[in-house]
């Protein structure tokens, strides 16, 4: 029997009244991964020996009828630490190592009962739009097998729009978590920096990385995030500010709501059938009583070029760690010191990584430091000023997700400009450190379109608010890829 079709608060109330216990619900998602993982790939292990024992350790103590994540599964992307279950950031050069320690967030998801089935596949080191550059496989579209999931939270995505999973955590540096809901048709949630702690998390760009959450709907979606946030001292850029209940707001009217349209997220290079889409959910949230305007946020433009010297610099300084002594791939034949790293990290790491790291090696070199690192900075500055200003006199910013809906597998893969050009509508966000969702919000030949809205700093329940009355009022959330029972 499946389950995979009822929300976390239907699942906490069977598992709570004893018609079904963790150890049933958890077999059964194991059960419906691997069901449809030969087409989807979305995961690099399965944790079924691991699961079960939690499931039935949780059965032992009994269900907690406060918590409502107690005895839920959910699916973990690969960068992020789990100790004693092998994570790779769906690298090479991290194949065979077992974690002695599990990230903050792990920790909490296991203070709430919830149990892990599975690390999800993803780009390597987060690196990649389409979820094409893990070492290990491809994933795929749940809408479409032929199309991109997007990436890098390509397998935590896919997963979640596919039905092998409820819920799940991935990570987003510069839109990793809400274009692949886009893509998928699943609500994703890029939480404000400093929320949740990067403790655990395998850095890719440390002032960009956060980890967030995939739901198919808006309230799970709030409910996983209620789990995983909260000030952490391991991590430095940790914030203190107080977790509110994300969920508070959900159900209340936005009447009276002021959202901003930022003309450049809808000019050129934006799919016109995209954009039809997105316009038509802005009049729809006039219709529920929002007041909707068109803004500016002039300097978002140059996020894209911002963002790879920048995340790329953070890179090329974090990837250093992985030199082939102290743990993960060291390459045979070695000859001295020089040989052991030149050869470890280029067996080791994939072509995009490697990209990254040099052009990061590049920016922060003598002579081009000014030029390039510190002038990134500056605009990011900017960027930041922008979004300050509009946030003024709104509450919200709407715009796209993605400027296309997913395209083919295989058909931006030797075109790096293409692929990083997909995210320039979610860069911004995280250069400014914003929360962001991304909800379904039409569908455009068949594919999903993603809406996304944007919030102030630590507004994450104004942003729920807004997307689930959106979700109420409007059925796109409802609607299922073939895979996981859709119609035709």
């Amino acid at each position: 029997m499946s389950f995979n079709d009822k929300t976390v608060k239907e699942l906490h109330e069977l598992l709570v009244n004893k018609e079904i216990s963790a150890l049933e619900l958890t077999k059964a998602t194991i059960a419906d991964i691997k069901l449809r993982e030969a087409d989807m790939g979305a995961f690099l292990k399965v944790t079924e020996n691991e699961a079960i024992a939690q499931a039935e350790a949780i059965d032992a103590r009994g269900i907690d009828s406060s918590v409502v994540t107690d005895g839920i599964p959910l699916a973990v992307k690969d960068n992020i630490v789990t100790k004693n279950i092998e994570t790779t950031s769906a690298s090479k050069i991290l194949r065979g190592w077992i974690p002695p320690y599990n990230a903050t967030v792990v920790d909490k998801l296991y203070n709430k009962g919830m149990i892990v089935v599975g690390k999800t596949n993803m780009d390597e080191f987060a690196m990649g739009g389409s979820g094409e550059n893990s070492s290990v496989k491809p994933t795929h579209n749940a809408w479409d097998l032929n199309k991109v999931p997007g990436g890098s939270s390509s397998g935590s995505a896919a997963s979640v729009a596919a039905g092998q999973v409820r819920l799940s955590l991935g990570s987003d540096t510069g839109g990793s978590i809400r274009q692949p809901a886009s893509f998928n048709g699943i609500v994703g949630m890029k939480p404000t920096y400093g929320r949740v702690s990067r403790w655990g998390l395998i850095a890719f760009a440390s002032s960009l990385d956060q980890i967030g959450t995939f739901a198919p709907t808006v309230e799970e979606n709030a409910q996983l995030l209620q789990v995983i946030s909260g000030f952490d001292a391991q991590d430095s850029t940790s914030s203190q500010v107080e977790i509110p209940d994300y969920a508070s707001k959900i159900g209340q009217d936005i009447k009276g709501m002021k959202i901003a349209l930022p003309k450049e997220y809808f000019g050129e290079g934006i799919d016109e059938k995209v954009k039809a889409q997105v316009l038509a959910a802005a009049k729809h949230f006039e219709s529920l009583g929002a007041k909707v305007e068109e803004v500016s946020l002039p300097h978002s433009k140059y996020g894209v070029a911002a963002y790879y010297i920048i995340g790329s610099s953070e890179a090329s300084s974090n990837l250093q760690r992985f030199d082939g002594i102290r743990y993960g791939y060291r390459a045979d034949d070695i000859k001295n010191l020089d040989d052991l790293y030149i050869k470890s990290r280029s067996e080791g790491f994939g072509e995009e990584v490697k990209r990254r790291i040099m052009l990061g090696t590049y920016s922060l070199s003598a002579g081009f430091y000014d030029a390039y690192f510190k002038k990134a900075g500056q605009v990011r500055t900017m960027i930041v000023n922008d979004f300050a200003k509009v946030f003024e006199k709104y509450d919200l910013i709407l715009a796209p997700t993605a400027p296309t809906v997913a395209f083919d597998l295989g058909s931006r893969i030797d075109d790096p400009v293409a692929m990083y050009m997909a995210d320039i509508l979610t860069i911004p966000v995280n250069l400014a450190g914003l929360p962001g969702i991304s909800i379904p919000a039409g569908q455009v030949d068949g594919l999903p379109v993603g809406m996304q809205l944007i919030g102030k700093r630590y507004a994450e329940e104004t942003i729920y608010q807004a997307a689930a009355a959106f979700e109420a009022t409007t059925a796109w959330h409802k609607k299922q890829p073939l895979i996981f029972g859709g119609a035709e």
